[in-house]
């Protein structure tokens, strides 16, 4: 176990981003603007990126990646994303969920070779943040209605889990969430951007309780501004992307404050999406530098 490592120390930062960090573009070692990542258990990365309208299946150590959704041009095409703000890999089916933000849709898209387009799963939505629990429930942020809902595989209505009464700032409201995450007690962890904070929503709760921020917008330990990507690992510990403060927070259960964990060589410019591999390592998309960053997990 790693509890007794001082926290800093449990990450060895790699020495270059380990995708991308070639500028903004279209390329295949380019990103633009990327936003959600997702990364499985072979070590391969899917990353939506948003100003290039294609999602991108980039395997770690490879110095490129592949289109494996959208790059078709921005559209509202089965063949085209708008847009795309996050991504996840179902298993079962071995496809792409995607958040198709900017069509207002939630699309699905094979991983067999030969998939020239997707299929609506949701529409009307205005879909940001994914996740999928255990039972293959499908979770999806909505930045218009404050609200998270959980789905069934082929169930277009879903259940509300979080938030539902409109935007503010009550333990029952949401404002525009953004990245979310579910725990194996289908627990709802939510980026509640623009109140600053993290609200988990425990199964059938009335309301949320605040997991990280919630101090209102700043800069202290206690406070965040803007969250964005967002994971949680088997101890309760709460890894949030801090974006307009440029960092990635660690705020253990029950803490009162976060604690930072640094780059020492770069700067992490406007981090949004957040995942773990099967290694505990944790990757970091940085926004601002069109790239992916990696923390490699210390176990001793």
């Amino acid at each position: 176990m790693i509890h007794n490592l001082p926290f800093n120390d449990r990450w060895i930062e790699e020495k270059a981003p380990i995708a991308g960090g070639h500028g903004y573009g279209n390329a295949m070692n380019q990103f633009y603007w990327p936003h959600g990542i997702f990364v499985d258990d072979g070590q391969t990365m899917v990353i939506a990126d948003w100003y290039n309208n294609r999602v991108i299946e980039w395997k770690i150590g490879y110095r490129n990646g592949r289109v494996v959704a959208g790059g078709r041009g921005e559209g509202n095409r089965l063949d085209q994303l708008n847009r795309p703000t996050d991504v996840l890999i179902d298993k079962e089916t071995d496809s792409l969920i995607i958040c198709d933000w900017g069509n207002r849709r939630v699309v699905r898209w094979s991983r067999h070779s030969g998939a020239t387009q997707g299929e609506i799963l949701l529409d009307n939505i205005k879909c940001y943040g994914l996740a999928m629990d255990h039972q293959r429930h499908l979770y999806v942020s909505d930045t218009d209605k404050h609200e998270i809902r959980r789905y069934q595989m082929g169930d277009r209505n879903g259940t509300v889990v979080a938030g539902g009464y409109g935007r503010g700032r009550g333990l029952n409201q949401l404002n525009f969430p953004t990245f979310l995450f579910v725990d194996h007690e289908q627990a709802v962890y939510v980026s509640d951007c623009k109140n600053h904070r993290v609200m988990k929503w425990n199964q059938t709760a009335a309301e949320g309780i605040i997991v990280a921020g919630g101090q209102g917008e700043g800069w202290t330990l206690t406070q965040l501004s803007g969250p964005e990507g967002l994971v949680v690992d088997m101890s309760g510990t709460v890894y949030v992307a801090d974006r307009n403060n440029h960092r990635v927070m660690a705020w253990p259960k029950g803490a009162k404050y976060g604690l930072i964990i640094r780059l020492e060589e770069r700067h992490v410019y406007y981090p949004m999406g957040l995942s773990f591999d099967q290694y505990h390592n944790l990757y970091a998309v940085n926004y601002g530098d069109h790239c992916i960053e990696r923390f490699r997990f210390k176990s001793i």
